[in-house]
């Protein structure tokens, strides 16, 4: 006969036995190129629906200020890979760059950890990154063999949510995966007219205060809707193969965007359009859906984010903070009231410049203001007229608004003061400087004490006196745009 002692140790025994381990999570992580804060139905637009995004907002969290620390395709995923801030990213922070390979990026510690982890679509990109000895792109080997035809011409060919089954078919069973699925769109080229011709109205778009309101405006902003649209969809196969799986309450999934649309003024510009972005998270059960977070949330937060999720330790390069208590607070608004701003940077985007110069700026973003500092004042913002101005991308809007000298050009491709302020609260398209204002005095003078504070503490070579390292940083781009190509045509 068993004894009361016995009989609880062989309980305890098979417990144990049976016990199962905590299942780690998957990760899907969807990035949008070019796609502007608030273009989402989840946000109220509705000149774009969005239903995939929607969904993930619904059964997870909408947040109100995520950023990107660099409005530019590759240094922001830079950013988003090493959890590192652009100025801690060495050559990465600037656009057609190269890729270092000393910082840890977070596809890679997962596949350490024994995640199965894949790409499809764009990455990091674009640059250089198999000179400095990476084997595939940083955020994963590429699942790139389906393709589709889409509805619109200038939209890519990449059958993404395919891609990403076949992806998961080759994963190996009861593996976690890591799966970063990179759409091309809504960058350009677009089909001029697709808007308008799928059904879209004129007369439903949001126009910027910072263009003139007109027929052309309006009809590009909707071809970039199209481009949102097909993209979303893609979301949404993805999200019902999950599902179909019974995978997707074990999912992480992280819906956003690289930086604002592919519009003068917006794209590659330190304006609030600019680097402020979407985002949508969905944990299944781990999370509390049907929430509105109010959180600063920056792109170098999203790595240890992911890591923690998974149960990794992020190493000592990742410099970002996770957000995992947010995802798990259940609380809307702001939950961590130490997240109390974020900083933007840049250096050479586009070439087109002589020596190939960039446009320095560094900036901070507060709940109500937006300090901006400009480095070069004298120096084209948006490139040179005589080169074309590419750090904007060619498009009617931009075409509309350089043949015209007025207010309209001037806020797009005018050059700047040294120094602005904007009180964003009151003025989102950043429209009045006020940074010669008396009343401004300590609020301009806190917030770049600030922001230099912490530049300098994270060891910014642009405030310790190595500002010349920017301009050693190679181009890996076409060099058709170059100020030195435009001089041998003239």
């Amino acid at each position: 006969m068993m004894t009361r002692r016995g009989f609880l140790g062989a309980a305890a025994a098979a417990m144990t036995a049976g016990a199962q381990p905590a299942k780690r999570p998957n990760v899907l992580f969807i990035i949008f190129d070019d796609w502007g804060y608030g273009h989402a139905s989840a946000y109220g637009a509705k000149w774009v629906k969005t239903p995939g995004f929607d969904r993930v907002a619904k059964e997870g969290a909408l947040f109100t200020h995520a950023f990107t620390s660099n409005p530019k395709c590759s240094p922001c995923r830079a950013t988003i890979l090493t959890g590192r801030n652009s100025w801690q990213t060495k050559e990465a922070v600037s656009h057609f760059s190269l890729f270092p390979n000393e910082f840890a990026v977070y596809p890679a510690e997962l596949e350490k950890a024994g995640y199965f982890v894949g790409l499809t679509g764009k990455g990091w990109g674009p640059g250089d990154f198999t000179s400095t000895g990476w084997k595939h792109n940083p955020a994963g080997k590429s699942y790139d063999t389906k393709k589709t035809k889409p509805p619109y011409s200038g939209m890519g060919l990449n059958d993404y949510a395919a891609n990403f089954d076949d992806f998961l078919s080759q994963r190996p069973k009861d593996t976690p995966f890591c799966f970063w699925m990179g759409f091309q769109e809504p960058h350009r080229v677009y089909e001029d007219g697709s808007g308008l011709r799928s059904g879209k109205k004129l007369e439903d778009v949001t126009v910027p205060a910072y263009y003139p309101d007109g027929k052309t405006v309006r009809s590009d902003m909707l071809d970039y809707a199209v481009e949102v649209e097909y993209a979303d969809a893609h979301i949404t196969r993805a999200l019902d193969k999950l599902a179909a799986m019974g995978e997707l309450e074990n999912t992480l999934v992280i819906v956003t965007s690289d930086h604002g649309m592919p519009f003068p003024r917006v794209k590659g510009q330190i304006y609030e359009d600019g680097f402020h972005i979407p985002l949508a998270v969905r944990w299944g059960n781990a999370m509390k859906g049907g929430r509105t977070t109010n959180d600063f949330i920056t792109t170098r937060d999203f790595a240890p984010t992911i890591l923690e999720a998974a149960g990794v330790k992020a190493g000592e390069t990742f410099t970002g903070k996770s957000f995992v208590d947010v995802l798990k607070s259940g609380k809307e608004g702001v939950v961590d009231a130490s997240r109390e701003f974020v900083m933007v940077a840049k250096e050479r985007h586009d070439i087109g410049r002589p020596n190939d110069a960039g446009y320095p700026v560094r900036a901070i973003r507060t709940r109500q203001y937006l300090y901006i500092r400009n480095y070069t004042p004298d120096v084209w913002p948006a490139g040179m007229p005589e080169t074309g101005y590419r750090d904007v991308d060619d498009s009617p809007t931009k075409t509309l608004l350089i043949s015209n000298f007025d207010q309209y050009y001037r806020m797009s491709f005018g050059k700047r003061a040294a120094e602005e302020l904007y009180d964003i609260e009151a003025d989102p398209g950043c429209m009045k400087n006020l940074f010669a204002e008396p009343s401004m005095t300590m609020v301009k003078r806190n917030l770049r004490d600030k922001m230099e504070k912490v530049l300098k503490d994270e060891g910014d070579p642009r405030m310790n006196g190595n500002a010349a390292f920017f301009d050693t940083i190679q181009y890996t781009g076409p060099k058709k745009h170059s100020y030195e190509n435009w001089l041998k045509n003239q």
